[in-house]
């Protein structure tokens, strides 16, 4: 039976293995043999982890069942780890906040405006403060109270909500509280935090504070995937501002939250476009 190109899906499929010769030929002839066009393709071979990346999207009229069971052929030879999914497809993603509303704004207004390729299923917060923004976007509201004694159980019900959800990606958008490390295990590779980075780094309360006292010249932010080590996760992107004399503590202020917005959205944005892989505690990002 011949499809029309009507019935095309347009498909990105990521990949990681061992680099060796063949690969590309082997994934290229995959395609073709699947009536597949390729309209984007990146690849990167790490000398340091001897691993081999690979993004391509790819336009074929296929059954997705036809092209997991030919990925899965070609799998064992290569010892591949492979993910398919549609181009353009919104994420399911579930955003955690306390009391800064900045990019919780940008996000959901970014989706709306944008096209940021998410789905905007719940924001879940300590406090209430942001329930107002939630409703304004429509967002489902979930507020879970966290005190030293209510740790474990508010984060069964984070865990809860993910599931009932078919949550994707949790994003910490200045959520201030600090994960267990079992939760940051399993969710591993499915959490992005923004945080406010500088140099030198400021730990603790009124980062800014501390920054403009100590007369820093670039204030930034980092974007990264949440492991159990605090704030040493895999980078996904890094953003900075050049600052001097000047600018007051509200000025940092202001300005370390567009910082924090920028860096954050595009963190997102790649990471549910799938052009983030993950090389150990790096990160591949074919923009």
């Amino acid at each position: 039976m011949s499809h029309t190109s009507d019935s095309a899906t347009h498909w990105v499929l990521t990949l990681s293995c061992p680099d060796r010769p063949g690969i590309v030929h082997a994934v290229a002839g995959l395609l073709a043999e699947h009536g597949g066009n390729i309209t984007e393709s990146q690849q990167f071979g790490d000398p340091d982890s001897g691993l081999f990346f690979m993004r391509v999207q790819v336009t074929s009229s296929a059954t997705r069942e036809d092209l997991v069971a030919a990925l899965q052929g070609i799998g064992p030879r290569f010892d591949l780890r492979w993910h398919l999914d549609v181009v353009g497809r919104p994420v399911r993603t579930l955003v955690m906040v306390s009391t800064a509303a900045h990019c919780l704004n940008d996000l959901a207004f970014r989706q709306r405006s944008e096209g940021l390729p998410v789905d905007l299923v719940a924001a879940v917060s300590n406090h209430t403060v942001l329930q107002p923004m939630a409703d304004f976007y429509g967002v489902p509201f979930h507020h879970v109270p966290v005190t030293k004694d209510t740790k474990a159980q508010a984060e069964a019900r984070l865990l809860e909500l993910v599931d009932e959800l078919d949550v994707e990606l949790v994003v910490l958008a200045r959520y201030m509280q600090i994960l267990s490390d079992d939760l940051c295990r399993r969710l591993e590779g499915r959490v992005i935090n923004i945080h406010h980075s500088f140099l030198p780094s400021f730990k603790g309360a009124r980062p800014y504070a501390q920054a403009h006292a100590r007369g820093v010249k670039l204030i930034g932010a980092t974007a990264h995937y949440v492991t159990g080590d605090l704030d040493e996760g895999p980078i996904i992107e890094q953003d900075v501002e050049r600052v001097d004399h000047t600018r007051t503590v509200e000025d940092l202020v202001a300005l370390g939250q567009d910082v924090e917005r920028r860096a954050l959205a595009r963190a997102v944005r790649w990471h549910a476009e799938h052009r983030v892989l993950l090389d150990g505690r790096r990160t591949i990002v074919f923009r």
